[in-house]
């Protein structure tokens, strides 16, 4: 099979069981972040060195992240079927914050989006998170979509950031704290 259709070339593409809409149509853009996200996450996983448990959770992730592009690229009211996010997912997230925040010095000021090679993939993985989750609450703003989506992206850009600090510290490496104005 090739990997180009030439079905897109119109600046069209094909939702799972719904037609066609244009390339910048707010579905797209959702779950075209969402796939930025897992390429990003992608980048930090490329950054650990000696964390299996890390590499694991985050492979985990990026396979949510796929069910979740699917959910997204898939109309609720279609007559396609495909795994949909449920709260499961958002409670392991809750879980993994817990379990990576109890290892943390508390926070007490805002830091920087810095540090480690991984700990700045991280963040940055965090960053494109929550461009995600505002790309879904536009699309819900039109369309019905699963409410578990955005409530999973908002506890992840959260588990990012426990895990940024998490590589800082566990390299020896401590947050940079912002010296405000």
């Amino acid at each position: 099979m090739k990997i180009y259709t030439r079905t897109g070339d119109s600046g069209t593409t094909g939702l799972f069981g719904a037609g066609r809409v244009s390339k910048n149509h707010p579905r797209i853009e959702a779950y075209g972040t969402v796939d930025e996200l897992n390429a990003t996450i992608g980048i930090a996983r490329a950054a650990i060195s000696d964390n299996q448990h890390m590499n694991g959770l985050l492979t985990s992730i990026q396979e949510e992240l796929f069910r979740i592009g699917s959910d997204l690229a898939t109309p609720e009211e279609s007559d396609a079927s495909v795994p949909r996010v449920t709260r499961r997912e958002i409670d392991d997230l809750e879980m993994a914050i817990d379990r990576v925040e109890s290892e943390l010095q508390p926070l007490k000021a805002f830091i920087l989006p810095a540090g480690t090679a991984l700990a700045s993939a991280l963040h940055l993985s965090r960053t494109v998170c929550r461009r995600a989750e505002r790309r879904v609450v536009e699309l819900a703003e039109s369309a019905s979509i699963n409410e578990n989506v955005a409530i999973y992206l908002n506890r992840l850009a959260d588990l990012l950031f426990v895990l940024a600090r998490a590589a800082n510290a566990r390299s020896g490496s401590s947050d940079e704290k912002w010296k405000g104005l």
